[in-house]
């Protein structure tokens, strides 16, 4: 088993990236400031950002992790000291609530927000709150949708919330 300790998390799924891993940044340079330093563990966590970000061309552009820290300094507070460790048999499939999916179209959203509210913003950090709410009222209407026999969900399998 390799052991390695994390150099920073994944800013989509919050999974740690290894010293040394392969990792990818956001090829706009907003994202790669020292104070915002986005990463992501992989090309489909990255796309999870993109929503909010509003960019207008943008890509994913792989780097590779440090092999040490940097003399005089560790982890980010935001990385625990925890050894990492290899499973020894494959991942088991995960939801896409897993994957941290934002379900939300965030401009929609702002702009329901600011006509409703008569100027009100809205949080980039609502999308995930609310796709995870969503997801639940999904789960309902496929496990109403299964109790009636059903491979198709309808809106009157939709609870009342």
């Amino acid at each position: 088993m390799t052991e390695a300790i994390a150099w920073r998390r994944c800013s989509a799924c919050k999974n740690p990236i290894a010293l040394g891993a392969i990792h990818q940044v956001c090829s706009v340079s907003t994202c790669n400031r020292p104070r915002t330093g986005l990463v992501f563990c992989s090309v489909s966590c990255w796309e999870v950002h993109l929503p909010s970000a509003n960019h207008r061309e943008a890509w994913a552009v792989e780097k590779r992790a440090p092999n040490k820290f940097e003399p005089g300094q560790g982890p980010p507070a935001s990385v625990s000291q925890r050894r990492l460790v290899r499973p020894s048999q494959p991942a088991a499939p995960q939801s896409s609530s897993a994957f941290g999916d934002v379900l939300i179209v965030a401009s929609r959203l702002k702009d329901y927000v600011r006509v409703k509210s008569g100027g009100y913003n809205t949080s980039d950090r609502v999308l995930e709150p609310l796709s995870e709410i969503v997801r639940r009222v999904c789960d309902q209407a496929i496990e109403n949708a299964r109790r009636d026999g059903r491979m198709t969900v309808l809106d009157r399998d939709i609870p009342d919330v």
